[in-house]
């Protein structure tokens, strides 16, 4: 996913302690940057790869896409436990034990010789990805001012990398080169961790309580179901476009890389249009873009025979998919501007479990009924989540 980065439960944060810096920790934030870069890209590998993944350890399509489930589902509880599972640690400790899971996590993948192995080896990358986005944002926050931007580019140049890169490395020298690839990646950020990440222990005492109170908001809830319903519906379909790119349009490998290099260019400007249209508009913001992706899935399935099309509907949709979290995460905020790092932490969790959702019913879509009943959720499900925020979004007074 591309999931919202955000802080949760980590501490409450000393404003004392950040005006001590005297100097802006550059290095420690572009670490935390790589880091952010190396899991989103070994999050969304399978997608890419799923085909010859599939073949290689004999298993279906739809049974391999669970590579992309397992992460989900233990992302999801590591999230808003890992602040406090190692509340008394410090945090730069926690990071790099979180890096070093996703480089061994990363290494396992490379020479998993069955689909159990490789469950295993993406169980681990769901705890280091749960735990790094849900101390991230309220380290960089300890760090220096603005610092979630410059670790947000980890995330748009992972978004227009991953995929195409992926798909082109797996094809010229096999699936498990490009896991080698990531696990390099990570073992840079780690190299970067430990020389540039200061002390920094923790700055308070997390609780699971205040999880529970921001729940009871209606205006949480209400966000948590367009959570819920675009993230499923998303994975559902896109973590299966490969299998439809090589039978419908019936595109070659080298052409795929391509489509998939434009939903990655289409999602760096929709983070970007994302954030603008929230400034102005919330609910319009959080409304549009799971609009175009159901549209997107609807134009896939109609005229998606035609290459041209295909193409076209797939960069929309990493346009309108890299929209999603800017405004979700602004929605969330504004509802509880007192809570805001719990708020962030259930949307983490919630993204995380409807991507396994989605991946699941996706997978048994793609093996029943093939993999056009998989887009056809998913142009459903984000049809309702744009319903669902056009009529219990954000009101206009608050966007």
């Amino acid at each position: 996913m591309t999931e919202p980065a955000t802080g949760v439960m980590d501490a409450v944060l000393d404003p004392a302690e950040s005006d001590e810096r005297a100097e802006p920790a550059w290095g420690a934030v572009v670490s935390l940057a790589l880091g952010v870069f190396g899991l989103v890209t070994a999050e969304f590998l399978p997608a890419s790869l799923l085909t010859p993944l599939a073949q290689d350890l004999g298993v279906t399509e739809g049974t391999a896409g669970q590579a992309v489930t397992a992460t989900a589902v233990v992302g999801a509880i590591a999230a808003p436990t890992m602040a406090v599972i190692t509340k008394r640690l410090d945090r730069r400790l926690v990071m790099w034990a979180l890096t070093v899971l996703l480089i061994l996590s990363n290494l396992l993948a490379a020479f998993a010789s069955s689909l159990p192995v490789l469950l295993i080896a993406r169980i681990m990358l769901g705890i280091s990805l749960g735990g790094f986005w849900s101390m991230s944002a309220a380290m960089a926050m300890r760090l220096m001012p603005r610092a979630m931007s410059i670790i947000l580019t980890g995330v748009s140049v992972a978004t227009v990398c991953a995929a195409p890169v992926g798909a082109y490395v797996g094809d010229v020298w096999g699936w498990r080169t490009a896991f080698m690839i990531a696990a390099v990646v990570g073992a840079l950020a780690l190299l970067m961790q430990v020389a540039t990440l200061p002390k920094l222990p923790p700055a308070g005492v997390a609780s699971f309580r205040t999880l529970l109170e921001v729940m009871k908001r209606s205006t949480i809830r209400a966000a948590l179901l367009v959570v819920v319903l675009v993230a499923s519906g998303h994975f559902a379909g896109f973590t299966y476009v490969r299998p439809f790119l090589e039978n419908v349009p019936a595109l070659d490998i080298e052409t795929i890389s391509l489509v998939l290099l434009a939903y990655g260019i289409g999602g760096f400007f929709g983070n970007f249009a994302g954030g603008f249209i929230a400034e102005r508009n919330l609910k319009a913001a959080v409304g549009l873009a799971p609009l175009l992706i159901a549209l997107s899935a609807l134009l896939l399935l109609v005229l998606g025979v035609s290459p041209v099309v295909a193409a076209m509907a797939v960069a929309a949709w990493g346009f309108a998919f890299g929209a999603v979290p800017v405004g979700l995460q602004t929605w969330l905020v504004r509802a509880a501007p007192d809570q805001a790092e719990s708020a962030g932490g259930l949307m983490v969790a919630t993204f995380q479990v409807a991507i396994a959702l989605g991946a699941v019913f996706g997978g048994l879509l793609v093996d029943n009924a093939g993999v056009a009943s998989a887009f056809a959720y998913c142009g459903i499900a984000t049809l309702l989540a744009a319903l669902a925020a056009f009529r219990l979004g954000p009101k206009a007074a608050d966007s």
